[in-house]
């Protein structure tokens, strides 16, 4: 939380005021500013919460379906006892053209073996 003085309006800093051993005072908690002698003494607690909401974002890969038509390679699981032979990739300009494709990959079988 950012409070300003209300009379010089610079930023208000915390601080605590000094303990008073003879009188039993506890040092406390102030906002006070550094250029004017304004305080202002803590009594409740201070907090402020802001919830952000999540924005959908669009699925730029192309979503559920992009995998659908793309091309297939063969490809040997590490794995002893899985029968994943088979690798989806395709590729897609997205620099500038002086610029190599980028080649997405996905495994479906060998993530299928590494899950279980």
């Amino acid at each position: 939380m950012l409070l300003f003085c209300p009379v010089c309006a610079n930023m208000l800093t915390v601080s605590r005021t000094a303990a008073d051993v003879d009188n039993g005072v506890v040092g406390q908690n102030r906002m006070e500013c550094r250029t004017c002698p304004y305080q202002y003494l803590i009594t409740d607690r201070l907090f402020e919460r802001t919830v952000m909401k999540r924005k959908e974002v669009d699925d730029v890969m192309g979503g559920k379906d992009a995998w659908a038509n793309a091309d297939r390679t063969g490809v040997q699981c590490p794995r002893e006892g899985c029968d994943g032979a088979e690798a989806f990739f395709y590729q897609v300009q997205i620099r500038s053209a002086d610029e190599p494709m980028t080649t997405f990959y996905r495994v479906s079988h060998l993530i299928h073996c590494f899950r279980a």
